[in-house]
């Protein structure tokens, strides 16, 4: 399970930004995560879960996640299909010379602070 390890790099980096900016705490922080990344959300969310209720910054934050799409690119006809629906073949021309354009990527998209009263 990868992701745990996922996890504890995104609590990192979020807590990092909350220092710089001098935020005591996070209601949420946004994921989006690539088709063809290899998360498992339910096994992210346990992740998360346990390991956010650590964090001075994060306890009770919640975890949003986007999931974005996978696409290749043909060399030989230049044109772009999704990765989950054909795999590394072109659906355009049967050409087998592609490469992953998106898909793969962890982004933290945003970090909402909590109020303060």
């Amino acid at each position: 399970m990868h992701e745990l390890g996922i996890v504890f790099h995104i609590i990192k980096q979020v807590e990092d930004v909350c220092k710089k900016n001098q935020v005591s705490s996070v209601a949420s922080v946004t994921m989006q995560f690539g088709e063809v990344s290899g998360i498992v959300p339910e096994y992210l969310e346990d992740c998360w879960k346990w390991a956010a209720a650590k964090s001075s910054f994060l306890q009770d934050a919640k975890l949003v996640w986007e999931k974005l799409a996978a696409v290749t690119i043909c060399n030989d006809c230049s044109k772009t299909y999704s990765t989950l629906e054909h795999g590394k073949i072109c659906p355009n021309c049967g050409g087998q010379n592609t490469e992953l354009l998106s898909g793969n990527e962890i982004i933290i998209k945003e970090i909402a602070v909590k109020e303060t009263p």
